[in-house]
């Protein structure tokens, strides 16, 4: 396993998964996204759990690290299957003064509630199996034929690369600044509401200009190394193809293929 200190994330080196160019990964999860929305039947569904089931399995991350990270969601799951369940209108199942359960609605808020899922569990599945670096030139490499049109790819890949890893370090910040508050007394978890809102004030103040302090340093950092942008820089490790690459190009494409069959044949 190899840890990336600059996310604080593991990365199992020995996956299939890793060993694939990172662009290969990003259009995989990119097209895997856009498949989420392209069916509205359980069959759908089944193509997408196998198919995911498989990359789980492929990238060796280990599956309670996986549903970890669906815990800031949580609220946002149920808010939004509270939401499909009560207001479609549809055949009614149960009516208790203004909610109304229907057919339609359970069926469309089950269907919502998973693919949230799926898209989360997908999109860190990338995270998981790249390390930022890898991340940030794939997407450049990918966006290169925009500079045809004056778009700056390289700094949105820098600002990209820099955001990633400023991240954790963010995160350290708030934790030590959290600890320190709580030595003086400071308490984050009991009290009204908007007692802890005013309490958390004195966690985003010192963290705010924490962030612009560290953000000036880098960009003084970077103007005294005459860093001017993409231009003619070279890459240590240039992005190359491989065999395995254009193979799981193919699957993928036999994905798409059997999401769009399966979900025209079968529309239950």
């Amino acid at each position: 396993m190899l840890r990336d200190i600059t996310i604080g994330q593991f990365y199992p080196v020995d996956s299939p998964i890793h060993r694939l160019d990172p662009r290969v990964k990003v259009v995989s999860v990119f097209l895997y996204l856009i498949s989420l929305f392209m069916f509205g039947s359980f069959a759908g569904y089944a193509v997408v759990t196998l198919f995911l089931i498989v990359a789980i399995r492929l990238s060796k991350v280990p599956f309670s690290y996986i549903i970890k990270g669906l815990k800031p969601i949580l609220f946002l799951l149920i808010f939004t299957a509270f939401f499909n369940v009560f207001w479609s209108r549809g055949d009614v199942l149960f009516q208790w003064g203004f909610l109304t359960v229907t057919r339609q609605g359970l069926r469309k808020g089950l269907f919502m509630a998973i693919r949230l899922v799926y898209l989360l569990i997908g999109s860190s599945m990338l995270t998981y199996t790249t390390t930022p670096n890898q991340l940030t030139d794939a997407i450049e490499t990918l966006l290169k034929p925009l500079e045809k049109i004056k778009v700056p790819v390289h700094d949105f890949a820098m600002i990209m690369s820099l955001a990633l890893r400023f991240i954790p370090i963010l995160l350290d910040e708030a934790n030590r600044i959290i600890n320190a508050q709580s030595a003086r007394g400071a308490d984050f978890e009991e009290g009204k509401l908007w007692q802890r809102m005013k309490t958390m004030v004195s966690i985003l103040v010192p963290l705010l200009a924490s962030a612009i302090r560290r953000a000036y340093d880098l960009a003084m950092a970077m103007e005294s190394r005459c860093y001017h942008g993409g231009g003619n820089r070279t890459k240590m490790k240039p992005l190359q193809y491989g065999k395995r690459d254009y193979f799981v190009y193919a699957l993928l494409f036999v994905y798409l293929a059997a999401v769009i069959i399966i979900s025209r044949v079968f529309v239950f």
